[in-house]
């Protein structure tokens, strides 16, 4: 006689007595401490993604507005931490420390980043399918992205007026900015595919991470930075300031940065990690549905 696959095994028993005879209190303990199933993740996330496809037009504006000056951040602070470690080899390892500022300013205040949204959004799309959905998501990308960037391109601005940073200052933003400048399309879509890879793992990871969440953001941003991996919003604001200096043109801006490191983190972001990560769990939601 063939074994029904829903009935629990000796050992899933005793597991079950154990904990029905655990006190109330270190019920709650186990609860607090045991992992999150990927299913568990999937449906936190996509609930989240329901929610951001939900808001009106005005609060994902302002939202992803205030997110794009304030992950400028990272490029000002790396300048900063570059301007004084700038004569030692191993500068790259403390100045990418200051990539992280904008990051975890924007995350952990919960505003709208371009990079977070092909996996948060595209989950809800997967799981159940619409054209309804779809628009949102278009929508909310559309409104995000532009947002977003017009908010480096305010913080650039900022940057370049003349009594805003320090001469010094000013030199090694100059210096990070150039490394943009430098890079053809293909190498902007190529470097923009693990920083999309990374952003998603962070989302991914975030339900779990809970009270170490700050380390989590600066230990991944870190290594975006380390790795001089391309993020097409920080890059933005990086690529906005040469364009202002008269070290870049609108083209540059356009065509060989923007488009293409923007469809680099989305290939990596929802192409790559998003989608492996469903099929992973593909089966067990469908078992869970029947």
């Amino acid at each position: 006689m063939e074994k029904n696959k829903d009935t629990p095994t000796k050992n899933e028993k005793s597991w079950e007595d154990f904990v029905r005879a655990l006190p109330k209190m270190e019920k709650n303990m186990l609860r607090e401490n045991a992992p999150l199933q990927p299913k568990v993740i999937f449906h936190i996330i996509r609930e989240e993604g329901e929610e951001e496809m939900s808001r009106s037009f005005r609060a994902l504006a302002f939202s992803a507005l205030a997110a794009g000056v304030f992950v400028s951040f990272s490029f000002l602070f790396r300048a900063c931490f570059r301007m004084y470690m700038a004569e030692y080899s191993w500068e790259p390892l403390i100045s990418s420390l200051g990539y992280t500022v904008g990051f975890l300013i924007v995350i952990l205040g919960r505003m709208q980043l371009f990079t977070e949204n092909p996996i948060t959004t595209i989950i809800p799309v997967l799981e159940e399918f619409s054209w309804k959905r779809l628009w949102y998501v278009i929508r909310l990308w559309t409104t995000v992205f532009v947002f977003n960037i017009l908010g480096t391109t305010l913080a650039a601005l900022f940057l370049s007026l003349p009594n805003a940073v320090s001469p010094e200052v000013a030199v090694a933003l100059h210096d990070l900015a150039e490394h943009v400048t430098r890079l053809n399309a293909l190498d902007n879509i190529i470097k923009g595919i693990p920083a999309g890879i990374i952003i998603a793992a962070l989302v991914w990871l975030s339900p779990g991470t809970r009270y170490f969440r700050f380390f989590a953001i600066t230990f991944f941003i870190y290594f975006i930075a380390l790795g001089e991996f391309a993020h097409v919003v920080v890059g933005s604001c990086e690529m906005a300031y040469e364009v202002i200096a008269g070290e870049a043109d609108f083209m540059d801006y356009f065509f060989r940065f923007l488009l293409p490191t923007g469809l680099g983190n989305v290939i990596g972001g929802t192409g790559i990690f998003t989608i492996l990560i469903y099929n992973q769990i593909k089966g067990d939601l469908a078992a869970k549905a029947k």
